[in-house]
């Protein structure tokens, strides 16, 4: 028999559609993705996407159309970023982990319908694992692409040298002034600025584009962009990766850009010892963001990932 389907053919890569959905009173961006015959199929696997700290879900568009062959795919725009509303911290929410891995798993309870694979890079990674953590139940696996280290957090600062650690306190506090960090972020949201930051970020510079400037900037200009960005850079609570790991209980991927340089993978290598985590796996000449610099590496990876947890037997 002869398989002529959508899904092996070139040009029936399927496309994200941008959508909205209200959660708590605050409209939230996601996009969607599927195949034709997949996208009302309970049995098809269900992946989320989550997007890492100043970015949204367009920092998934080349992963999206691969994965939604055989997956119903949903990028998510986190609270404050992207496509979704910008409140006032602490006007109804904070901006914290624990808010957003709420999202996403009333996410997959209303939107998606079906527990899903998460997978997430650099904050997202937190945001995935705390949902895992929160409620297993929704939670096939989670993927981590370069998870944040938090390195910043309160209680790592503790372990840092005093010349690395003793600034943070009085840098943080001064950020808290509005007027500063407001000038601060306008000097940041310009596209060279940003160029430039992106270029520091990614193994191959060559990924960095004005058309992913253009789509990372775009959000930065929405009323309230200036109050979020300025809640999470003082965000030095919450959970750490080293918290996290040792509670998760299902199929955990770790993939890690070698030349990453906010979060060096020579810090990560011992999250390849926790039980859960199934590989851990280097990408050479990569970056902080491997699934926008090298898809054609990262999307088979994730997709064999997928499968066999989906073809693995239950229990």
């Amino acid at each position: 028999m002869t398989d002529s389907s959508p899904a092996t053919s070139p040009t029936a890569l399927p496309t994200a559609e941008a959508m909205t959905w209200q959660w708590r009173g605050l409209s939230i961006g996601y996009q969607p993705a599927a195949i034709e015959q997949n996208q009302n199929n309970p049995d098809v696997p269900a992946v989320a996407l989550i997007h890492g700290f100043g970015a949204s879900s367009i920092h998934w568009r080349k992963n999206i159309p691969d994965l939604a062959q055989t997956c119903r795919v949903y990028a998510i725009d986190l609270l404050g970023y992207g496509k979704s509303a910008k409140p006032t911290p602490g006007k109804p929410l904070d901006y914290t982990f624990e808010t957003w891995s709420q999202q996403v798993l009333d996410f997959c309870y209303h939107i998606v319908g079906q527990p899903a694979f998460l997978i997430g890079n650099s904050i997202g990674c937190i945001v995935a694992m705390q949902a895992a953590v929160s409620d297993r139940k929704w939670v096939r696996g989670v993927a981590l692409l370069d998870c944040s280290l938090r390195l910043l957090h309160d209680r790592k600062r503790q372990t840092l040298p005093w010349y690395r650690s003793g600034p943070t306190p009085l840098i943080q506090k001064v950020l808290g002034y509005r007027p500063l960090i407001s000038f601060f972020f306008a000097q940041l949201a310009k596209p060279k600025a940003v160029k430039r930051i992106l270029r520091q970020a990614y193994g191959r510079k060559e990924a960095v584009t004005d058309e992913l400037v253009s789509l990372l900037l775009e959000p930065a200009f929405d009323e309230g962009a200036v109050d979020v960005f300025l809640a999470f850079i003082r965000y030095s609570q919450g959970p750490i990766p080293e918290d996290l790991l040792p509670q998760l209980t299902c199929s955990t991927l770790i993939l890690w850009g070698q030349e990453d340089p906010w979060e060096p993978v020579e810090l990560a290598r011992a999250y390849g010892e926790y039980p859960a985590v199934e590989n851990f796996i280097e990408l050479e000449g990569l970056g902080h963001c491997p699934q926008d610099e090298a898809p054609e590496l990262v999307n088979p990876i994730l997709a064999d990932w997928i499968e066999r947890c989906v073809k693995k037997p239950a229990g």
